[in-house]
C-alpha cells in the first residue's frame, strides 16, 4: 500500500459525502428570492412615492370573527395581521419563479383610469422585463408622449416597443390585474390560504396582480373584499360610501395624490394607510378606494361576491 494510503480513503469518503450533502440538501433561496423576492424598489421610488405621516386605518393581529362582524364587517376598513401564514404562496410568488413557472403566459393588462377600457395582451415575461425601467415619477402625467404611436381602425395610442409600459397612455397606466384567465394560475392559487372571515351569502373570488412603483387605481367602488400585499407595499385611500371623494375620474392616483391631495382640509382627507408585506386590508362594501403602489407590489384580492 502506498505511503499514506491508509489517510486518503476518510478523505475521500468525507469528500463523497459532502458531494452528496449538496445535491440533496434544500436549495437556499438565492438573491431573487430573498427579501423583496426579485421585485426590486425603483431607484427613483423614495423620491416618487411616500407613505403617509400618519396610518388612520387601525391594525389587529388578535381579531375574532364576532369582533370582525361586529366592529368591521359593515362599517369601516380594518387591516388584519398574523391570521394566516402564506409563506409558501410568498415563496412561490418570487419573480424567478414566477417567471419560470408562467413567463410564457399571455397576460392582459387594463388600464386603471375608471372610464378607460383600454386593452394590451403581451407575455408575463416581457411585462415583468419593463417593469424595472418603469420611471414613477412620469406615470400618467404625459411626459413620454413622444414614445407613441397610432395603431388600429380607432387610433389607440400605443408605445413603441420596448418602451409602451413606461409612458402614459393620454393619462393610462397599464398594469396586470384582474381580466385574466386565471385558470392557468391555478397550480399557484392553491397554496394561497385566504383570510378565515367570510360575510353570509357572499362567494370569494380571487385576482392576482403585479403592478410597478407609481401605479395604482383610481377611486372607485365595489362590494366588500380583502387585499393582501405579497410583495412590496400598497398605499390605500378610502371614504365611506356617503363622501364622495373629489378626484378626476381619467386621472392617475399619483397625479391625484400630487394635486389634489396636499389641498385637502383635515376633514376632507381619507383614512389612509400602507400595507405591507404579508397585511391584508378588509374594505367593506361600496367604500370609495384608492391605490397607489409605492414599491413594485405583489398582491392577491379575495373579492366577496
Amino acid at each position: 500500500m502506498p505511503r499514506g494510503g491508509g489517510l486518503m480513503a476518510p478523505r475521500v469518503h468525507s469528500l463523497l459525502l459532502l458531494v452528496l450533502w449538496t445535491l440533496t440538501a434544500p436549495a437556499r433561496p438565492g438573491p431573487e428570492e430573498e427579501g423583496d423576492g426579485g421585485w426590486r424598489r425603483h431607484r427613483a421610488a423614495l423620491a416618487a412615492v411616500a407613505e403617509e405621516e400618519h396610518c388612520t386605518v387601525e391594525r389587529r393581529a388578535d381579531l375574532s370573527y364576532a369582533e370582525f362582524i361586529q366592529h368591521y364587517a359593515f362599517s369601516r376598513p380594518v387591516i388584519l395581521q398574523g391570521l394566516t401564514d402564506n409563506s409558501r404562496f410568498r415563496a412561490l410568488c418570487s419573480r424567478k419563479r414566477l417567471l419560470a413557472s408562467f413567463g410564457d403566459n399571455v397576460i392582459r393588462l387594463s388600464t386603471a383610469n375608471t372610464y378607460s377600457y383600454q386593452k394590451v395582451d403581451l407575455l408575463f415575461q416581457e411585462y415583468v422585463e419593463q417593469l424595472h425601467h418603469q420611471d414613477p415619477t412620469s406615470l400618467g402625467n404625459g411626459e413620454h408622449l413622444g414614445w407613441r404611436q397610432w395603431v388600429g381602425e380607432v387610433g389607440v395610442p400605443r408605445c413603441q416597443d420596448p418602451c409602451f409600459l413606461l409612458c402614459s397612455l393620454l393619462t393610462d397606466t397599464l398594469y396586470f390585474f384582474g381580466d385574466n384567465n386565471f385558470t392557468e394560475w391555478a397550480s399557484l392559487f392553491q397554496h394561497y390560504i385566504p383570510p378565515p372571515f367570510g360575510l353570509l351569502g357572499t362567494t370569494p373570488a380571487y385576482s392576482f396582480g403585479i403592478a410597478g412603483t407609481g401605479s395604482g387605481v383610481p377611486f372607485h367602488w365595489h362590494g366588500p373584499g380583502f387585499s393582501e400585499v405579497i410583495y412590496g407595499r400598497k398605499r390605500w385611500f378610502l371614504y365611506p360610501p356617503e363622501k364622495t371623494p373629489e378626484f378626476h375620474p381619467n386621472k392617475t392616483t399619483l397625479a391625484w395624490l400630487q394635486d389634489t391631495y396636499p389641498g385637502l382640509t383635515p376633514s376632507a382627507r381619507p383614512l389612509e394607510c400602507t400595507i405591507q408585506a404579508g397585511e391584508v386590508l378588509y374594505f367593506p362594501d361600496r367604500w370609495w378606494h384608492a391605490t397607489l403602489n409605492l414599491d413594485t407590489s405583489v398582491f392577491i384580492s379575495t373579492f366577496l361576491s
